[in-house]
């Protein structure tokens, strides 16, 4: 029987960021697999990730005003800003291809915006299971191993950057973009990194 009531309210607003990250990357691999009317769809994900800092300002508020909260507060604060990160990822990345004017989309980015939307999708699945943990260690180890991948494949994708591009322009904007790309999915690790702690802590 649990004695003080914790107020769950926290539990909806994580999924809610989760969501909205989800969708975000969903957005995104829908923009390199159709790479048209480009600016529009960077301003969706933009517009989303607007939504984003909404309900992590409400997060944070929600933290500030209640006394007894679902588990630790820094690990609350911790959760909430290494999701917010990963979405500021997102949008960093689909900014770059109007900022850097790029025409043509890579496989190597197609292949990491798909990445990136998989670790997302297994970030909703954990943090969809806060009120009862009992296969989100399974999910930090899944982001984990994407993370992993990722990594590869930026390397591969850099690899070849520099095996087959002339242009030293060209090279430096989609060095970036690789590099934005993969950092998106060392957030994702960061947010498994937390829900871990917040695990192993309550067990």
């Amino acid at each position: 029987m649990q004695l003080i009531p914790r107020d769950e309210k926290f539990y909806d607003l994580f999924r809610a960021q989760a969501e909205n990250i989800h969708k975000a990357a969903q957005m995104l691999v829908a923009l390199f697999e159709n790479f048209q009317d480009v600016e529009k769809h960077v301003a969706e994900i933009k517009f989303v990730e607007h939504k984003g800092d909404q309900l992590t300002h409400e997060l944070m508020m929600k933290l500030n005003q209640t006394f007894i909260t679902p588990f630790d507060r820094e690990d609350i604060h911790a959760l909430g800003s290494a999701l917010d990160d990963v979405l500021d990822l997102v949008d960093a990345a689909a900014s770059r291809l109007v900022i850097y004017k790029v025409t043509a989309v890579t496989p190597g980015a197609r292949q990491l915006s798909k990445v990136i939307a998989h670790g997302t999708e297994i970030i909703l699945k954990a943090v969809s299971q806060l009120g009862k943990p009992d296969h989100i260690l399974e999910y930090c180890e899944q982001i984990s191993q994407i993370e992993e991948e990722a990594d590869r494949i930026k390397g591969e994708c850099v690899a070849r950057l520099f095996e087959h591009s002339i242009d030293p322009i060209e090279i430096i904007k989609w060095k970036e973009i690789y590099e934005v790309l993969e950092a998106t999915t060392d957030k994702c690790e960061d947010v498994g990194d937390v829900l871990e702690a917040v695990v192993l802590k309550a067990a």
